[in-house]
């Protein structure tokens, strides 16, 4: 990737405060992008601002739940405002949530999953497609390896189709979008090392349905141990750049190749 790879766009990034949005944003900056850090409340965002400002970089946070369509719609506004442009959307924000069997799990926590990773995916993109259509852009989409090419995830059946559904979603966008130059793109990560566990529910009964699966050699084949955000990150950096230009459509995994064991 060549120097300044972003230089005078503006990027919004999902989830920004920690694991694989903090590490985009950051090198979204260190190409040169002005970036607007979303995330639940301000303060988990402070540390991703602080890194890319003391690096000379731009980066102002907004709080934004995306699970509430306002919310999400107000935040993307006030960039607009801000910057009078958003040439790269990362909606990279998502919960685990409640991992329970089919039969017992709330109706509730059904609701709270898809609305935060699916539904969420659906307003971020809705509401920044104005400003993207004035130049063209890149939107690139969070999902995963579960729903996807695994289904051995117990008890995550809503998570699991959250995420097979931000890849459907992810390819109608991008044949609805691409006439105005507005590229879609979906990563399924595996296991990365970030927080998401702290956004885990699992049910007392989780255990009744368990189906064991041991890997002697361990579970990532390309290297003994999970990926790391910033390795996520020059996935991310590629589809938003001119590198990716008619990379559309397509979901591409980044998993050191642990989802085909």
């Amino acid at each position: 990737m060549t120097t300044e790879a972003l230089a005078g766009k503006v990027a919004v990034v999902t989830g920004a405060g920690s694991g694989i949005g903090k590490a985009s944003a950051i090198r979204f900056a260190r190409e040169g992008a002005k970036v607007a850090l979303l995330e639940l409340t301000a303060d988990t965002a402070e540390e991703t601002q602080k890194e890319i400002e003391a690096s000379g970089g731009e980066a102002f946070i907004l709080e934004c739940d995306v699970s509430d369509a306002q919310s999400v719609e107000n935040a993307i506004t006030k960039v607009g405002e801000k910057w009078s442009r958003i040439d790269v959307v990362f909606a990279n924000a998502g919960i685990n949530g409640a991992a329970a069997p089919i039969e017992t799990m709330e109706v509730e926590d059904w609701n709270k999953t898809l609305e935060t990773n699916l539904r969420g995916t659906f307003v971020t993109v809705k509401y920044a497609i104005p400003y993207l259509k004035k130049q063209g852009g890149s939107v690139i989409i969070t999902s995963s390896i579960n729903g996807n090419r695994t289904f051995s995830g117990t008890g995550f059946a809503a998570y699991s189709s959250s995420k097979a559904g931000q890849v459907a979603f992810a390819k109608m966008a991008a044949l609805e979008l691409g006439r105005y130059k507005i590229r879609v793109n979906v990563i399924c990560p595996g296991a990365i090392d970030t927080n998401i566990s702290k956004n885990t529910f699992p049910s007392e009964d989780l255990k009744e349905i368990e189906i064991p699966v041991e890997y002697p050699e361990g579970s990532h084949p390309l290297e003994d141990r999970p990926g790391k955000p910033e390795e996520v990150a020059k996935l991310v950096l590629f589809l938003a750049s001119e590198e990716s230009s008619h990379v559309s459509g397509t979901e591409i995994y980044v998993d050191g190749a642990e989802s085909l064991l």
